[in-house]
């Protein structure tokens, strides 16, 4: 497990530039080492986040929200192997509160904040089992009638790439880690509910993208 802390260097130095992100990573990195007399720089890195946006744009984000979709359109539950991989968690509402206390601290010329090589957070609020998630989809589905059985058929990483794009790493991989420097520094705490409790609604706005459910202004046309 990774923690911004006393494990930042292994992040900021040994992660392989074959990782999801890791080029852009360090160009913010380089720019913030070489520049920290003009510039400020950090970087937010968020696990798997879940809970309506409330911006005017995307309401929904990607992970549970796509297993979700896809046991919609293929009809059954899923799980990539044994299931048995985890996550850590976020909800937007609690990133966008990290956000927001970066952004005062930037404001008052760095605050409690640390940047550039001292400057990567974290933000979680607990671990999660993808085939624990996976089953309260299933479940869900099933006691909306949107699929004829509650159980999870096991998928492998082939086949899971077949049903959608990157879903063998977004559901079938391990990304864990503690995130110590928000807490530790800005006094940071995730106070929304657990990925776990967003499924029945995760469930129907999913079915409702697909046309299984109306929405109210489909129900006002009828």
């Amino acid at each position: 497990m990774f923690d911004d802390w006393d494990g930042i260097s292994k992040i900021t130095d040994t992660i392989p530039d074959h990782a999801l992100h890791r080029i852009v990573d360090k160009i913010v990195l380089k720019a913030g080492n070489e520049n920290s007399d003009r510039i400020k720089t950090l970087i937010v890195c968020p696990p798997t986040i879940y809970g309506p946006g409330r911006g005017p744009d995307n309401g929904r984000s990607v992970q549970a929200y796509d297993l979700a979709n896809c046991i919609l359109e293929q009809k059954k539950g899923l799980q990539i192997g044994a299931g048995k991989n985890v996550w850590t968690q976020v909800h937007v509402w609690d990133l966008s509160v990290l956000y927001l206390f970066l952004g005062e601290n930037a404001a008052q010329g760095g605050g409690k904040a640390t940047w550039g090589r001292e400057g990567y957070y974290f933000a979680e609020n607990g671990e999660f089992v993808w085939s624990s998630i996976g089953a309260a989809i299933a479940m869900d589905s099933y006691k909306k009638g949107f699929i004829s059985s509650p159980d999870l058929t096991s998928v492998s990483t082939e086949e899971a790439q077949k049903i959608r794009r990157f879903m063998h790493y977004m559901v079938g991989s391990n990304s864990r880690c503690k995130a110590i420097r928000a807490r530790k520094l800005l006094g940071w705490e995730p106070k929304e509910r657990r990925l776990i409790d967003e499924v029945l609604d995760i469930v129907d706005g999913e079915a409702k993208a697909l046309g299984l459910i109306q929405g109210h202004a489909e129900k006002a046309k009828a």
